[in-house]
């Protein structure tokens, strides 16, 4: 039988080919005699570049000097695929996880760094760019790297005042999200993310104001919105939303362009099965995430599938034909529960 592994990362412990490697360790282990694909998983946040990079041995990685979300220099990489797009990660420039908890401050973060990365990709001579835009450290609104692009934004006294388009980037961008998110409101890039990047109490209502004015101002002097509203516009914080008002940035959902990218469809041609999964299965699993999609992209193939979480939230793993999580130590041990959890399920299945 055909099985095809597909998981995410599980954050904090393994990326998503480390999971898969575990997976197909525990599987090969109950069923020495299936065929096994293995196609790692990402959203377009972090991990994105390394599970398209796999799939593509022919890619290229180049190294960029940028600036992180603290305005400090950083080195970054971005992948130039076999056919002429370039693939771009936010993370890379203004990751979250670039900083320790105490730099952690999404009033002062931005995504300049972002800006500089599409122009180095250009300057390579790319015409379309991929930008994932998951893990992002802030809440800018896409500001900063608009700025960098050359796009004037100004104002006094941290408001702003006035916007235009400068000179356009040369290539098409499409930026892949990990959530649905639009700019502004209870759903909005502040509400539902701020707090994660360190965002306190007292900063949300002051975030929540300065994207609304930059919505403002840029909906009123930008031809061709609004944007505000789009579903991705609240991606890293707002990133969506800058990259769509100033570059006609396309905004498309993340599992999807990586699947597209990495090769899944074909792959899962002939498959019977696919074994999914990631670090917490949850409410949010079914609203863009890996494991929904590519469960969804399975079914429509008539294949059984089975999903692993570290953490799987009550009702999540009703979406799946069974799903299994690895407990309490999950964090201390994840490949090997991974691994064992994976043949329990292939035991479990086929008996």
């Amino acid at each position: 039988m055909k099985v095809v592994v597909a998981p995410d990362k599980f954050a904090g412990t393994l990326s998503a080919a480390e999971a898969a490697a575990a997976i197909a360790e525990g599987w090969r282990s109950v069923r020495p005699l299936d065929e096994l694909v293995l196609a790692p998983m990402a959203d377009g946040g972090e991990g994105t570049i390394d599970v398209v990079e796999a799939a593509h041995p022919e890619a290229r990685r180049h190294e960029s000097e940028v600036l992180d979300a603290r305005g400090r220099p950083t080195a970054a990489s971005w992948l130039a695929l076999p056919d002429g797009r370039a693939l771009i990660e936010a993370a890379q420039a203004c990751g979250l996880s670039q900083l320790a908890p105490q730099e952690r401050d999404p009033v002062t973060a931005s995504s300049y760094g972002v800006g500089q990365l599409l122009l180095a990709a250009c300057a390579a001579g790319h015409r379309e760019l991929v930008v994932g835009l998951g893990g992002s450290a802030t809440v800018d609104g896409g500001a900063g790297a608009v700025r960098a692009l050359g796009h004037p934004i100004t104002g006094r006294g941290g408001e702003v005042e006035h916007v235009r388009r400068g000179a356009p980037l040369g290539a098409t961008v499409v930026v892949a999200v990990d959530v649905g998110a639009p700019l502004l409101g209870p759903d909005g890039a502040v509400a539902c993310f701020a707090p994660q990047k360190g965002a306190s109490d007292a900063d949300l209502p002051l975030l929540e104001r300065s994207l609304e004015r930059l919505a403002d101002v840029v909906e009123r002097d930008l031809a061709g919105g609004p944007w505000r509203d789009l579903a991705g516009a609240g991606a890293a914080g707002g990133l969506g939303f800058g990259l769509a008002a100033f570059c006609g940035a396309l905004i498309a959902p993340g599992a999807a362009t990586v699947a597209e990218l990495v090769g899944l469809a074909p792959a899962l041609a002939g498959a019977e099965l696919l074994v999914t999964g990631e670090g917490a299965l949850d409410r949010q699993t079914g609203s863009g995430k890996v494991p929904a999609y590519v469960a969804r992209l399975a079914r429509e193939r008539g294949l059984t599938v089975f999903a692993l979480a570290g953490r799987l939230e009550d009702g999540a793993g009703e979406a799946f034909d069974a799903a299994a999580e690895l407990g309490p130590d999950g964090l201390r041990r994840p490949r090997e529960l991974l691994s064992a959890r994976a043949a329990e399920l292939a035991r479990s299945a086929f008996r």
